[in-house]
């Protein structure tokens, strides 16, 4: 594997365990997420940081294959340049249903 797609693949794997960590002293809520403006943008950026990882990833090497990558990046690109447009249900949504299928899609070709 290609030593930048294996750096972009752990930027992927470090931004999604550094979102579960700001989950381990509180409730897996989404009332809790919106009360918290700290980690609501934290994790924005961490998506962001995935969604441009991932582009890089997709862009260099058409074999590693990410599920979802399209959405993906074009989240990172609707937080960026549409950040009024994105709401809080929807960042909850990929935290809760997304980043665990994807974390463990990065895990595998890591483990390679």
């Amino acid at each position: 594997m290609d030593i930048d797609v294996k750096s972009w693949l752990f930027d992927v794997l470090n931004a999604i365990n550094e979102i579960d960590s700001f989950f381990v002293d509180i409730p897996l809520e989404l009332v809790y997420f919106q009360n918290d403006i700290k980690t609501r943008r934290a994790v924005e950026r961490n998506i962001e940081i995935i969604g441009e990882a991932v582009n890089r990833i997709v862009q260099k090497d058409s074999n590693i294959i990410i599920s979802n990558s399209r959405k993906i990046i074009d989240t990172r690109n609707r937080i960026i340049h549409g950040y009024d447009t994105v709401s809080d249900e929807i960042i909850w949504s990929i935290f809760i249903t997304h980043l665990p299928i994807l974390k463990i899609e990065v895990e595998k070709y890591l483990g390679e």
